[in-house]
């Protein structure tokens, strides 16, 4: 006890020496209250933003002159072409089919090459390393970039958006998924391969059913954020809603564009809406 009190006191007398300073409590108690770096960090903070400003050549006064455009633009957006509305349906369902066709394949197509990538069941380190590099490389790769290679090899088109989503669905599910295998305990699959199974039924039976109810969650948050990025794909030539938006903005349709963004509004809610209710019963 003596040796505590010892130990306290010289930690308080220390104290002040390491920067900061002591706080004498109503009963006597005195408390060490260390140095704030708020200032410095604050300080820090405002320095990268004012050379982000230059570097960038930021004119906040070219906003401040322009940033009402915007508004104007919005403003001949609506009321919307409601007579555009029937030509818009084919490019809309053409997103909606890239988007869910391509989820699907890249979900799939993750999940043997998340095991390569997990330490707890690859126990090649080289082998990992590899597999981690390409989900990676992928990942790093925007959409729009692999859909416009993805056409120089397949074509216009939606198959070449459907490859790009599949490919960015492929890497961002991969990583997650191989992190969450890693995470669960292998107990039971360590068990079943010492029984004799191979370890792709040690992985079916063990470790699948663990990260099941995360893994599809995160394959219905995919799908919905792959709806909206596939409508960007036409500028590039990947099909859907993004070629006739392109044309439309190009020629100046205002009120196409407030109707084509209109009815992606509502298709994407829908979508939302349906995912997260589907999500929530997998928790």
């Amino acid at each position: 006890m003596a040796r505590d009190k010892q130990t306290a006191s010289a930690g308080v007398a220390n104290a002040p020496a390491k920067g900061g300073s002591t706080i004498t409590l109503p009963g006597g108690t005195e408390v060490f209250k260390p140095r704030s770096y708020a200032l410095p960090i604050a300080a820090g903070i405002a320095v990268f933003g004012a050379f982000c400003v230059w570097f960038t050549g930021f004119d906040p006064t070219v906003l401040a002159a322009r940033g009402d455009e915007f508004f104007v633009i919005l403003g001949r957006m609506f009321p919307p072409d409601w007579s555009s509305a029937g030509g818009i349906v084919e490019p809309l369902l053409d997103t909606i089919r890239m988007s869910l066709l391509g989820s699907a394949i890249g979900a799939v197509a993750a999940v043997p090459f998340a095991m390569i990538a997990s330490t707890t069941i690859v126990h090649v380190k080289a082998v990992t390393l590899a597999m981690r590099f390409v989900f990676s490389l992928i990942r790093t790769l925007p959409t729009i970039i692999t859909a416009l290679i993805a056409t120089y090899i397949f074509g216009l088109g939606t198959l070449a958006g459907t490859t790009a989503i599949a490919l960015f669905t492929f890497s961002y599910l991969g990583k997650v998924l191989y992190e969450e295998i890693e995470s669960v305990d292998m107990g039971a699959f360590e068990a079943m391969t010492a029984l004799g199974a191979s370890p792709w039924q040690a992985f079916r039976f063990a470790v699948l059913p663990a990260v099941l109810p995360s893994y599809m969650s995160n394959a219905l948050f995919c799908f919905e954020g792959n709806v909206r990025y596939s409508a960007i794909l036409g500028y590039v030539g990947a099909g859907g809603l993004g070629l006739i938006l392109n044309e439309n903005l190009a020629w100046r349709e205002y009120s196409t564009v407030g109707m084509i963004l209109l009815e992606l509004l509502a298709t994407v809610f829908v979508i939302e809406t349906a995912s997260r209710a589907i999500r929530r019963r997998l928790e």
